[in-house]
């Protein structure tokens, strides 16, 4: 799975978040964009994703040289990132069996919950879930989805030094057979990447 980006640029209003970047995102590697709050690191992880128009460029989606459509790319990709939303009168069991509707896990739901170490809140409804526990889950359910191609936006936000230690442990597990695109200014998020865009050099 690989992503081809060519000359993109986002504009909100008079003001250029990034233009002019190209780059071309292959399998099995990982990445981290990079910069000041601001740069526009969320902007083009959720450009990539699909998720928010572009204001020039073009992006395609390949598959061992077959080209994706723009319309069946969600089904390659799992998103985490603080600002997503869970279902806040959901369980933990619903989420998890909510979320296996639209993307398959390659553990099954109670091993997730173990690995999370949620065996206690299994039937806990979200709403009481702690902002970190529930960035956990996000995480969690991203890592472990059967998909080829990952997007993390600030992966720790709200995590403890414990869970920080549980982020990186487990995404290591899933470096080789992925896509990783991370968004971060912290570099213990993304040490272990294999490239890094800066968007300072794309004013």
């Amino acid at each position: 799975m690989q992503i081809i980006a060519q000359n993109l640029g986002k504009q909100f209003g008079r003001e250029w978040i990034f233009k002019n970047l190209t780059f071309h995102f292959q399998p099995h590697q990982s990445y981290a964009i990079t910069g000041n709050n601001g740069s526009g690191k969320s902007t083009l992880l959720k450009i990539l994703a699909g998720t928010m128009p572009l204001t020039t460029g073009e992006i395609e989606y390949e598959n061992k040289g077959s080209k994706i459509n723009p319309a069946d790319w969600f089904k390659q990709l799992a998103i985490a990132a603080p600002y997503l939303e869970l279902v806040e009168e959901f369980s933990l069991q619903e989420t998890i069996d909510f979320h296996i509707r639209f993307k398959k896990l390659y553990v099954k739901p109670k091993e997730l919950i173990e690995k999370l170490g949620f065996e206690k809140n299994q039937h806990k409804p979200i709403r009481f879930f702690s902002s970190g526990m529930k960035q956990k889950l996000k995480l969690g359910l991203a890592l472990y989805s059967d998909v080829k191609v990952l997007f993390l936006d600030e992966p720790t936000a709200n995590l403890d030094e414990k869970n920080i230690e549980w982020y990186l442990e487990n995404v290591s597990k899933v470096l080789k057979d992925r896509l990783i695109i991370i968004g971060s200014n912290q570099t213990n998020e993304y040490s272990f990447c294999n490239h890094i865009i800066n968007l300072a050099f794309f004013k």
